[in-house]
């Protein structure tokens, strides 16, 4: 004997499946790329953890910069601790401290601004720093913390060598915080976070974002 199956039992057992989480999911959609916004953590292997600076794009495909222990090319980036969802994975390195890296599924847009924990800021274009300018710093650990610029073309010496044209800044930031979070004035990009932790009222030291924009031929959105 055939059994029979009626629409109106279809559609019972739709309803059904829904009710107790056992409906599928449909067939054909894949779920979206990750991503993430600027002051992010991200993570690689053997306990290395760094931040996303700022999302960028180059010829319709999406990128992030980074910067510290994550400037190795062919690293592969993560969004989580456990290392199950990739971001991405460094192509190219500036002056030992900088990485672009290229995200998986890079034709799909990510957000362009930086989380302020809470909050986000949209950042629309990039500039260099000046003395005396106020600019916003924001990182996992330490959050959101604004300053003034003090010094330009600073010279410091790191674990991965001597970095010279950096900016000093009066921002303080916590010494695990990590390397590559952004700093930025407003809608403007401004640095990447250079790994030095310090006491009291500073200094903290950013390598200005430009020179690295335009040695990536890559642009903010």
């Amino acid at each position: 004997m055939r059994l029979r199956f009626s629409a109106a039992a279809a559609c019972c057992a739709v309803v059904l499946a829904a009710l107790t989480g056992t409906a599928s999911a449909s067939p054909g959609r894949a779920p979206a790329p990750p991503g993430g916004e600027g002051g992010r953590p991200v993570y690689a292997s053997d306990g290395v953890r760094c931040a996303i600076g700022f999302n960028v794009r180059k010829n319709g495909s999406h990128y992030f910069l980074t910067a510290g222990d994550c400037a190795k090319v062919g690293m592969r980036l993560f969004a989580d601790p456990a290392l199950t969802t990739q971001l991405g994975s460094v192509v190219a390195v500036t002056n030992g401290a900088s990485a672009l890296v290229r995200y998986v599924a890079p034709t799909v847009e990510r957000p362009g601004s930086v989380y302020t924990y809470p909050g986000s800021q949209d950042i629309t274009t990039a500039d260099r720093p000046v003395v005396g300018q106020r600019v916003c710093r924001s990182g996992p650990l330490t959050g959101l913390r604004c300053g003034t610029v003090t010094a330009l073309n600073q010279t410091v010496r790191l674990p991965q060598g001597t970095i010279s044209g950096l900016v000093r800044t009066n921002i303080c930031i916590e010494p695990r915080e990590l390397a590559g979070a952004p700093y930025f004035a407003g809608v403007t990009a401004i640095g990447l976070e250079i790994g030095l932790p310090c006491s009291g009222s500073g200094p903290s030291y950013f390598q200005p974002v430009s020179p690295v924009l335009a040695t990536f031929s890559i642009e903010v959105y």
